[in-house]
């Protein structure tokens, strides 16, 4: 028999296309149709409204076929009314339903208009999406009925096709209202009532489903040919004028090729409903609100009408928002995380970046979002989910640890650009040697529709089928949320046991762990971070939103310090509703397309408006703590909330009087340079504004290479092939301008001030030398497009690898490119401090707001140059066309530093100013760590805060800094009951209690394996 593949895929398509697409509508009618639209300023404070506010719907004007709706971002609200037809009794094959077509087009669900539909009394009923419109109808036969439907004109900023084609990543103004055309973006489609051919529809899928499985065979599979030529028989049944009356006999032709079984040893698909709901992107955090409602409404809708439908969600933020906003649907919700449908993990406030956010940023998405899971379900997840972060640090296994976690989901890994990871199952080692059993999506997606194509790519893609038989698939619209749809259920139960594919059956991700754990008894490891070979330029995006993010990170830990002194000290009431409120508006923007700086205008502008806000809450809580704390009087004090000393002031939490500074010796050279001379240091500034000289009076060492100069920018060409503010490709290396013009002028006070001017830009530093470090604080008026502004130190120093803090540590990156590998890390994130050494000397290059960086060695003349340069600012002009434009500040300190501590303590003192205050009497810190004995220690603290309980207990948080073993003692300056360890969460760990050491007041002797995080409980006496 010859089988003619080409002849039988094109009369199946046509069949699926066309014959059938119109017989599955055994009957319509269209309906009557009214609409509101929602007045003022698209995105304005009056816009969207809530339910009770939409004015009475007999006031909708009545509108046409095809009426043009929603200028950009605004909100129509439509009614939709009709009648069953009388002659449209129930029967057993026909199904009546709605359909409402907003004006849908080709573009992936969650990017263009969607809507909810309401009941006249308010009851949500469903989403409406792009490939999911249908709407459920309880009215029978001549029954009138009446919904609501609230549209949104969110527009498409996806380039119409899912990022791909030439003008895909072109500036657009869509991405805020105030810039966006006032013309409607939708024209309304088809809204009627249908009455549905189920045997057609049953037929459209069975033939969907054995179409796609015969592609995926090899052409030399029996199977494949099996197929096709069941497939061509079934369609000989059918007759083009009424394909409907044949449908059954269709499908017992394609019984028998539906009812062949799945090779035993075939792979095992752990399917879960999933949609992921990015808390804002190419849209503001407003419309993800009513995305998440959107999302949860179908979901709660398919599981009404599917026993076997399931849906895992993450994010404590969504369920609160849909809490909020739509308390009704929530308790349908919670109805159904009861019966174990809804499943919520993760147990994070966001998903957020997790490169970026401190050690104590990441603690708290734990700590709130496992508070908001226990207190609203009564239980936490065991599973981590973070599909969508671009990359993962080496500190994140022993957090997701701490806060309870056994497993790790994410799938972004499968973006490498270079290098494939090798494993999708593996033990994920941390940089304190925590392991997590981690698990990646072969299919390479979160947002699965359950086409045989993804299914047999999972198997493809495999690279564990040694040990392990299992993954996970979730399936579903995401991005912009939709969820799972009622045909994505179909075709996996129709592939649930098919031979030529993989079984599949629906469950959660902790069924596939489960499941991981019995069979795979040995996985494979990887060790440290990993590293996402692709968006290397989201660390420099949007730098207003990322010094925000910085400065309220530590303002927040800096607040519940000194509160929390206050409370133990004066019985001041600590702020935990406020603090609460704040860490989780802080924790929303640390969201993995907000803190990287990859969505539009609207959302980093009102970022940074949130973050102004944040600011001035924080500041407004330290300054009523430390009145409370120094009391009422005229001495001029200085307060430290940095973990180390400085200048004379004690660690975390203690004050002196205001010294003055140490002096600093300033003489203009002859050829117009400055030179500057403090006790430790001699810094030598040309005339142009580079430093030629950093000398260590300590050592002589010169931190500068021999004829060359520190303190260089560079603007560099950076337009990437692709994803623009995402994206730093390789190429932007090839055309690097040395700004070295520039004019020096010494001031009185002994700062130098540095003028430079290029393009349509400019840029002043001020270099101060403070004890023994440069400071050169660069203020920069940015007004350059597709540029990348960077400000390179060559250093004397013949470094084999950097050290860049990461999460309560450091990683070590080498300089070489020997391997792939290596050669992909060509930008890289360091938090406050990025360390180069060599044995016996080294440097420190901090910041106070910065985290792309990249650190290069170079042979010159036999002498190795390694040249640590900090990413200051990009010019990407997609999903915002004016990113990064207008006025920036950095603070880069520049320091001798033997070893890593060194550089610690500088980017902590830099994050961390001295404050001056006046008041009777000097704060002393209510807990201290030290060595035992004596003897130096390595634990720092990282937070002292009182407990979410409210019991009144103080919670300290310490981590080891230096990657080695160390002992310590942790000193409390009250009496304390009792110490003991808890995890993230602050929930005391059965074995955790300390002994409280005799000498020098209470506390507990601790030992810290290398960067092992503690949290420790403090139980105060009579508290």
């Amino acid at each position: 028999m010859h089988v003619q593949v080409s002849s039988i895929l094109g009369r199946v398509d046509r069949w699926l296309g066309e014959y059938l697409a119109d017989a599955v509508i055994a009957g319509s009618v269209p309906l009557d149709v009214a609409a509101w639209t929602v007045p003022g300023e698209p995105g304005g404070a009056g816009e969207p409204v809530a339910f009770a506010d939409v004015p009475d719907p007999a006031t909708f004007a009545p509108v046409a076929p095809a009426f043009e709706w929603g200028r950009p971002w605004g909100t129509t609200w439509f009614q939709a009314s009709g009648r069953v037809p009388a002659d449209w009794a129930p029967d057993d094959r026909h199904r009546v339903e709605l359909s409402l077509d907003l004006g849908f087009d080709g573009a992936k669900p969650g990017f263009q208009c969607e809507g909810l539909v309401r009941t006249p009394a308010g009851r949500v009923v469903k989403g409406l999406e792009p490939r999911n419109h249908h709407v459920p109808l309880e009215a029978g036969p001549g029954e009138p009925f009446a919904f609501l439907v609230e549209a949104a004109a969110n527009p498409d900023l996806s380039g119409g096709d899912d990022f791909k084609g030439a003008r895909a990543y072109a500036p657009t103004p869509l991405g805020d209202p105030g810039s966006a055309p006032d013309a409607p973006l939708y024209r309304l489609g088809r809204l009627e009532i249908r009455r549905v051919d189920t045997e057609v529809e049953r037929l459209i899928r069975e033939v969907t489903v054995l179409r796609g499985l015969a592609l995926e065979l090899s052409e030399h599979e029996p199977r494949r040919a099996a197929l096709l030529a069941g497939l061509d028989h079934a369609l000989d049944e059918l007759d083009p004028g009424d394909p409907a009356a044949a449908a059954p006999a269709a499908r017992e032709v394609l019984a028998p090729l539906l009812a062949s079984p799945a090779a035993a040893s075939a792979h095992r698909i752990v399917a879960t409903g999933h949609a992921h709901i990015d808390s804002a992107w190419l849209w503001p955090s407003r419309e993800t609100v009513r995305k998440v409602t959107r999302t949860f409404a179908n979901v709660v809708d398919l599981m009404d009408r599917d026993p076997d439908a399931v849906f895992t969600s993450s994010s404590a933020q969504h369920f609160a928002w849909l809490k909020r906003q739509e308390p009704e649907l929530y308790t349908r919700v919670k109805q159904r995380v009861a019966e174990g449908r809804i499943v919520p993990v993760g147990n994070m406030w966001v998903e957020s970046d997790v490169n970026m956010p401190s050690g104590e940023s990441l603690a708290r998405q734990l700590l709130q979002g496992t508070r908001f899971f226990e207190r609203e379900f009564g239980a936490r997840s065991d599973v981590g989910w973070l599909p969508d972060s671009f990359g993962y640090p080496g500190a994140l296994p022993q957090l997701l640890r701490k806060a309870g976690l056994r497993w790790f989901f994410t799938q972004k890994m499968c973006w490498n650009d270079s290098n494939p990871m090798p494993h999708h199952t593996f033990l994920w080692e941390g940089i304190d040697g925590t392991r997590i059993l981690t698990h990646f999506p072969p299919n390479n997606t979160y947002s699965g529709d359950m086409r045989p194509t993804e299914l047999a790519r999972s198997v493809r893609n495999f690279a564990d089928h040694a040990g392990a038989s299992h993954s996970l698939m979730p399936f579903g619209y995401g991005d912009g949320g939709g969820g799972p749809t009622r045909e994505m259920m179909w075709d996996a139960r129709l592939q649930a046991d098919l031979e030529g594919s993989p079984r599949v059956r629906f469950g959660t991700a902790d069924v596939l762990f489960g499941t991981i754990e019995r069979e795979y008894a040995s996985p494979p490891v990887w060790s440290g971070e990993m590293y996402l070979e692709f968006h290397r330029g989201i660390y420099t995006s949007q730098a207003r939103t990322k010094r925000g993010n910085r400065r309220n990170e530590q303002l927040l830990v800096e607040a519940e310090l000194w509160s929390a002194s206050a409370a133990v000290r004066t019985g001041a009431p600590y702020p935990y509703d406020e603090l609460d409120e704040l860490w989780q508006e802080v924790l929303l923007l640390q969201f993995h397309d907000i803190l990287p700086g990859t969505a539009i205008a609207w959302v980093h502008r009102e970022a940074e408006a949130s973050h102004e806000r944040v600011t001035e809450r924080l500041e407004g809580l330290v300054d009523g703590a430390l009145r409370a704390l120094a009391g009422e009087g005229t001495r001029s004090l200085a307060v430290n909330a940095a973990p180390f000393a400085a200048s004379g002031v004690p660690a975390f939490g203690g004050a002196t009087d205001v010294a003055a500074a140490a002096a600093v010796a300033a003489v203009v050279l002859p050829d117009g340079g400055v030179e500057l001379t403090s006790p430790g240091l001699r810094v030598v500034i040309t005339a142009n504004g580079l430093i030629a000289h950093v000398v260590d009076l300590a050592s002589g060492r010169d931190l500068v290479p021999p004829g060359m100069a520190a303190n260089l920018p560079q603007l560099h060409v950076d337009a990437p092939a692709r994803w623009d503010a995402w994206d730093l490709d390789r190429s932007y290396r090839a055309n690097a301008v040395d700004l070295v013009d520039g004019t020096v002028t010494l001031h009185d006070d002994g700062s130098v001030r540095i003028e430079r001017a290029f393009g349509s830009s400019s840029l002043t530093q001020t270099v101060t030398v403070v004890d023994s470090a440069v400071h050169i604080r660069t203020e920069v008026d940015w007004h350059e497009r597709r540029r990348m502004l960077k400000l390179a130190f060559p250093l004397d120093v013949h470094a084999q690898d950097a050290a860049y803090e990461t999460q309560f540590g450091y990683v070590r990156r080498p300089l070489h490119a020997n391997t792939s590998w290596d050669a992909a890390r060509y930008e890289v994130c360091a938090h406050r401090w990025v360390h180069v050494g060599e044995p016996g000397f080294g440097v420190a290059v901090a910041n106070d707001g910065v985290y792309g960086h990249d650190v290069t060695r170079d042979s010159v003349d036999g002498r190795v140059v390694t040249t640590v340069r900090q990413s200051l600012l990009r010019a990407p002009t997609f999903p915002d066309p004016e990113a990064d434009q207008g006025k920036h500040a950095f603070t880069t300190v520049l320091a001798p530093a033997p070893t890593t501590d060194e550089a610690l303590r500088a980017g902590a003192v830099l994050g961390a100013p001295l404050r001056r205050i006046t008041g009777a009497a000097a704060p002393v810190p209510v807990v201290t760590v030290a060595g035992v004995d004596g003897a130096p220690t390595s634990a720092v603290v990282s937070a002292v805060k009182l407990a979410d309980d409210r019991s009144g207990d103080l919670v300290v948080r310490v981590y080891e800094s230096r990657g080695a073993r160390t002992r310590a003692t942790l000193h409390a300056d009250f009496a304390v009951a009792e110490v003991r360890e808890c995890d993230l969460v602050e929930t005391p760990l059965p074995d955790g209690t300390a002994a409280v050491v005799d000498g020098g007041g209470d506390g507990a002797g601790i030992v810290l394996r290398p960067f092992e995080v503690l949290t420790l409980r403090l139980r105060r006496e009579h508290a």
